[in-house]
């Protein structure tokens, strides 16, 4: 039985992955707030990783970082603040976790590191400055410690496009705009989380012990289909 660590799961796509995981995987959850979830196999720690100090853990086969932000603004309006807040969020938050978690995953012998980016990482989106700066950096820090940690452990990102979690809801709100987000989408539909948690599964699976370095899209072809 493998020891996944998943910040973030007590909503949105963490929690996704957390009920698929739960009954078979011990899993510890690092989030401000506890999932309601309980569960033999699930332990809770309630704080922020990007500045509390973080729980000592024995072992562990796997780290999922969930946090994100979704600040859409103008650069106009963007302040240095903005910019700053969503790094720390998005980059600096992973970073402290895997440092802190690093001799624990080189102690396992199928260690596995899925983070998140964003399909605006690879396509222009006006509004999209902040959060594309900050996802990017996830995709360059995924690449760099594939290669630093190749053999040992897997690092691997999802790019999802809009998913109807708590984060995207502003997007969401009306029937309006949730017609306006699907036509966007060449398959016509958002995401849900468990269609990306699903994907985090496999990653952290012995399944796909051959792959790392990667950034793999979810985006219903918003990127990479035309029609």
């Amino acid at each position: 039985m493998k020891t996944i660590l998943i910040i973030g799961s007590s909503k949105g796509i963490g929690n996704a992955l957390l009920k698929i995981l739960v009954d078979n995987h011990k899993i510890i959850n690092i989030s401000r707030t506890k999932p309601e979830l309980s569960h033999q196999n699930l332990t809770n720690y309630s704080l922020d990783v990007t500045e509390d100090e973080l729980p000592i853990i024995d072992s562990l086969d796997g780290i999922v970082y969930c946090p994100g932000s979704i600040n859409l603004k103008p650069i106009s309006r963007l302040s240095l603040d903005d910019f700053r807040q969503d790094f720390k969020i998005n980059v600096l938050g992973a970073v402290r976790v895997i440092q802190f978690y690093l001799k624990n995953l080189q102690s396992s012998d199928s260690a596995s590191v899925v983070l998140f980016s964003t399909v605006a990482s690879k396509m222009g989106m006006p509004f999209h400055a902040s959060i594309a700066a900050s996802k990017s950096a996830v995709e360059g820090l995924t690449m760099s410690l594939a290669a630093e940690f190749a053999t040992k452990i897997r690092f691997n990102a999802i790019a999802p496009t809009v998913t109807n979690t708590t984060l995207a809801e502003k997007l969401l709100r009306n029937d309006k705009m949730i017609e306006n987000i699907k036509n966007r989408h060449p398959y016509k539909k958002y995401l849900e989380p468990t269609e990306v948690a699903h994907l985090a599964e496999y990653l952290l699976s012995n399944k796909s012990s051959a792959i790392s370095g990667q950034v793999f899209p979810i985006d219903a072809g918003i990127v990479t289909v035309k029609l």
